[in-house]
């Protein structure tokens, strides 16, 4: 014990060595052992090289080369777009809606500008007129009714006469001495022409015609009413008479 603690080397036995180096060699052997025992059995267990080879794949083929491009065509031309504004389709609902609510008139919808049109395109169509478009002019006024012919007599007086016809005394009633008073009717337009004539009293078929005849180449002036001519009515009185010889 004191050499230890001095540092000077024991000196052993020489009849201790033998089973010293025994033992150690003993030690070195189960310890290499146990090393190599864990070797043995997974080497067993590995399956043949061949056996792993079998599941290796081999690499996937490269990819075909893209077929070559299409031969270079005419570009058609682009049609032109449809810019004029399409109707607006309301489309029905489905389902009958359980409430109605009331819709605001400036929400929603285009009110549209002062000047259009109703029933025009909402935002204008291109080239239209500025401002809308003018108001029609009202529609001419109907044409005045026929006005019924007035006849003459009370405040009414008697129009000019401006041309007198006389009538011509048959032949054939002078030599049968018809003779007679004829009465008529004539019917005088807004110009003062005789429009229409008829026989009120008769004074015989051979004189009636000559007395008509006469009459309608009778001339009156206008007769004005409320600023305006008038037709009228009037009666007319024509006598035949024979001379009687001295």
């Amino acid at each position: 014990m004191f050499d230890l603690i001095a540092g000077r080397e024991p000196h052993l036995p020489s009849h201790a060595t033998l089973p010293i180096v025994l033992s150690t060699a003993v030690q070195a052997a189960a310890i290499a052992l146990i090393a190599l025992l864990p070797f043995l059995f997974v080497t067993e267990r590995l399956p043949e090289v061949p056996t792993m080879l079998a599941f290796v794949a081999p690499p996937p083929a490269p990819p075909s080369p893209p077929p070559p491009p299409p031969a270079s065509a005419k570009p058609k031309q682009a049609q032109k777009a449809d810019t004029s504004p399409q109707p607006v389709q309301s489309v029905a609902p489905l389902e009958e809606p359980r409430t109605i609510e009331p819709v605001p008139d400036d929400e929603g919808f285009d009110v549209g500008v002062p000047g259009g049109v109703e029933g025009g395109i909402v935002g204008g169509v291109v080239g239209g007129v500025v401002g809308g478009l003018p108001e029609a002019p009202p529609p001419p006024p109907p044409p005045a009714p026929p006005r019924t012919p007035v006849r003459i007599g009370g405040q009414l007086k008697q129009p000019q006469l401006i041309r007198r016809i006389d009538p011509e005394y048959p032949p054939l009633a002078v030599r049968a001495r018809v003779q007679g008073i004829v009465i008529l009717e004539a019917t005088v337009g807004e110009d003062g022409v005789v429009r229409e004539v008829r026989v009120l009293r008769s004074a015989h078929p051979l004189l009636d015609p000559a007395a008509e005849a006469a009459l309608r180449q009778w001339r009156y002036s206008p007769v004005i009413l409320n600023d305006r001519p008038v037709p009228f009515v009037l009666t007319v009185t024509l006598s035949f008479f024979l001379e009687v010889p001295k």
